[in-house]
């Protein structure tokens, strides 16, 4: 009987909906024991072009089981996928492998997020030009800083030799013991047979990444070295000196006789505040012993450093040491400083 008097029955009983039961939640993950082994090409606003094994190129997506991972090219990854090429569907991404090296830049030296440039890379090949656009030692300083801090080799590859001296170029890196390669232009500025089989020497087997300022005829090098490549080349504009960025993304490419090149965009800027003093020292076998004597927090470029007490009157382990110095300082100045090699 309700307050009102009027009999009640069951239309006048609310029951509260229950919450739907969930599918209960199994303690079983997928191991993706299937997944085949790939590397990434390629990456373009969260597509991923990996390359496997057989031969085949497949565009994928990251599956969730990856979360906020991220994925660059040069990764190693195990891709789920029934896609062939011509096809519309698309494979996942569900595993990325350890990465043995990382060579990472920031945007600026006080900007503290670092960008992952290219993963699994175990060489860093700098392409600079002797002319049109000039040389700049700082951004190669600051290129070999990177290179050093990821724990894999500087190689210098000097473009253009046809048209000035590389050799003052050449001595400017001559105690660091980087190898540097002079290529001159041939017909059609096509870089000469002989000069693309000595880059080749050290290309062959490894996966080397390319970067250079805009101009300096890196893109016209990788369709010599990579044929059908294809990739864009551009002019250097005749009043800033400074080419015309033709590269848009990264690329890894496949070279012919083996291993791989990362083709980059071309960089104006190169910023280094993730790395350490030390982290650069280490990568010099024959100065890092002589650290331990430092005193805490030193710089390795004032006059209470050790290591001029530990190289001495050695005059190779000077001219290193000096050179060392002339890459640390790079750090924080500008990618126009460094002296004129000329």
């Amino acid at each position: 009987m309700s307050r009102s008097g009027r009999e009640l029955d069951e239309d006048d009983v609310r029951v509260r909906p229950g919450r739907r039961k969930s599918r209960p939640r199994s303690k079983d993950r997928p191991t993706f024991d299937q997944a085949l082994p790939g590397t990434v090409i390629t990456v373009d606003r969260g597509r991923f072009t990996v390359a496997m094994d057989d031969g085949d190129e497949v565009l994928a997506v990251k599956a969730r089981e990856i979360g906020r991972k991220g994925v660059v090219v040069g990764d190693h990854v195990g891709l789920m996928t029934d896609a062939r090429p011509g096809t519309e569907s698309l494979g996942r991404i569900v595993r990325v492998d350890e990465r043995s090296t990382v060579l990472r830049r920031t945007a600026d030296d006080d900007d503290p997020v670092e960008r992952v440039i290219v993963a699994n890379a175990d060489q860093l090949a700098v392409v600079v030009a002797t002319v049109d656009p000039e040389p700049r030692l700082g951004f190669i300083d600051r290129a070999f800083v990177a290179a050093y801090d990821a724990g894999i080799e500087p190689l210098l590859i000097i473009t253009k030799a046809d048209l000035a001296d590389p050799g003052p170029l050449i001595q400017a890196y001559a105690a660091l013991d980087v190898i540097a390669i002079p290529i001159a232009r041939g017909d059609g500025k096509r870089p000469r047979e002989a000069d693309l089989d000595a880059v080749l020497a050290h290309l062959v087997g490894r996966t080397t990444v390319l970067v250079g300022h805009s101009g300096v005829g890196k893109s016209t090098l990788v369709n010599a070295l990579v044929p059908g490549a294809t990739r864009a080349t551009g002019h250097v504009n005749a009043v800033t000196g400074r080419g015309r960025h033709t590269s848009t993304s990264a690329l890894a490419l496949r070279l012919p006789r083996g291993g791989w090149i990362v083709d980059t965009p071309g960089v104006r800027s190169f910023g280094l505040a993730h790395v350490t003093p030390d982290a650069v020292i280490s990568a010099f076998d024959d100065l890092a012993a002589g650290l331990d004597a430092c005193p805490r927090g030193c710089t390795h470029e004032g006059a209470d450093c050790a290591l001029d007490a530990y190289v001495g009157d050695d005059e190779h382990l000077r001219a290193r040491l000096d050179s060392l110095r002339r890459l640390l300082q790079s750090r924080g100045g500008s990618e126009d400083s460094g002296a004129d090699p000329a």
